[in-house]
């Protein structure tokens, strides 16, 4: 081993995980959790602390499943379980994953709109272009260093809270003081966050990411290279605890602010991130409103490809395709035109006359009932010796990934029968 690999840069070990749990704060994520900060003030605060072992858990069971086979969720799906499943798991990621781009896109398109007063279809349409534009022509090591660094726009959050007053005890207690009520308006507000913070496209982008980055680094699976196997897992635990927990911070930060100011003057009904930031100006102030907004374009820009990057590797490896953001355009066509679909899917309901709330409101049922399942599958394939060999996983990795999984299949009955 070289000097080099022995040796990498703090931005270097934090890759794959940084970028998905940035990602996991998408507009409609904003959406969300403005939501319930208006609605409930700090009282939910808490499930951002204790939501985040569940999603460090899994998302370094799907890295560790992506950096040691050296193949993504679907590819492994496909090689060891029934193809019907598979099938079904392409299908309803697809689903969700498009909605999620529209409103996202949409989200993206209206914040602009209040910033500079402009036509907000136009300004949909260009954020969807200059994503794909991005994605399909920027070479892999830089695309990636793009969304490293987009992941800064989060901080846009962390600011809103600095300039407004916040009651720190309070904001304290309902961080860390478990409180809910047992009514169809609590029990919606739990799934909404589960659904929006543990979705399938994370797994399936993290694990692909883990692929592409040794393909990057020109280094092999590591159950062929059992020598960097112990070094490459530290890095996946960092990486992922460093990029949940921030994902997880900026949430609580989101539900802070607009606990503080949006609740505090008595606005309980926030439907999207583009009415939540238009919200903030006459309470917070100019520069509240600006950063909150800045916030919601910068994350857009880093979940929009990832939403569409994560659908491309399902589809491609579910269908055998050459795949891969180290790729050229011309070497992975049926990759880079899943990814081009998606995007115009998303795009295009924008322009249809569908309910951009309703739409998103389908796309967190289907990834309430689409994450439980899948997850049962990806512990098996993380605890399957004859997939993962001397790697599988066991003792508090496995644990705390069978507890995200039942939590979610809580969720998904509350989503049923709430």
């Amino acid at each position: 081993m070289t000097a080099k690999q022995r040796k990498r840069s703090p931005l270097e070990v934090l890759g794959p995980g940084l970028v998905t749990g940035a990602a996991d704060d998408d507009p409609s994520g904003v959406g969300t959790y403005s939501q319930v900060g208006a609605q409930f003030g700090y009282s939910m605060a808490w499930t951002m602390i204790y939501g985040f072992p569940l999603l460090a858990s899994i998302q370094a069971i799907c890295a560790r499943i992506g950096a040691t086979t050296g193949k993504g969720i679907a590819q492994n799906l496909r090689q060891h379980y029934p193809v019907w499943l598979l099938r079904t798991v392409v299908l309803l990621l697809l689903v969700a994953n498009v909605i999620n781009l529209g409103a996202d896109l949409g989200a993206m398109g209206a914040v602009l709109a209040l910033v500079i007063p402009g036509p907000v279809l136009a300004y949909t349409a260009g954020f969807a272009l200059i994503s794909v534009l991005l994605e399909v022509f920027l070479s892999y090591s830089a695309y990636a260093r793009i969304l490293k660094w987009a992941t800064l726009s989060l901080f846009a959050y962390v600011g809103v809270v600095l300039v407004v007053e916040v009651p720190v005890g309070e904001a304290i207690r309902g961080a860390l003081v478990p409180q809910f009520t047992f009514d169809r308006e609590h029990a919606m507000a739990l799934v909404a966050i589960f659904g929006t913070t543990i979705s399938p496209y994370l797994f399936f982008w993290q694990a692909g990411q883990e692929v592409e980055e040794q393909h990057r680094r020109h280094v092999k699976p590591l159950h062929l290279s059992h020598r960097t196997a112990g070094a490459e897992l530290r890095r996946i635990r960092t990486d992922t605890l460093v990029g949940m927990g921030f994902s997880h911070l900026v949430a609580l930060f989101i539900v802070i602010a607009t606990a503080a100011t949006l609740h505090a003057s008595g606005v309980r009904d926030i439907e999207s991130a583009a009415q939540a930031a238009e919200a903030l100006r006459p309470i917070a102030g100019e520069f509240a409103f600006a950063l909150f907004a800045l916030g919601i374009i910068g994350t857009g820009l880093l979940a929009v490809p990832i939403l569409a990057g994560s659908a491309a590797y399902a589809v491609s490896e579910a269908f055998g395709w050459t795949e891969g953001l180290d790729r050229k355009p011309r070497e992975a066509k049926a990759f880079y035109g899943a990814i081009v679909v998606a995007v115009l899917g998303g795009l295009a309901l924008n322009f249809a006359t569908i309910d951009p709330m309703k739409a998103l409101y389908w796309a967190a049922v289907v990834n309430g009932l689409l994450a439980p399942p899948l997850m049962v599958v990806t512990m098996l394939i993380a605890r399957n010796r004859r997939v993962m060999g001397n790697l599988a996983i066991s003792g508090w990795l496995e644990a705390g990934g069978w507890l995200a999984t039942a939590v979610m299949f809580t969720v998904a009955g509350i989503f049923l029968f709430a």
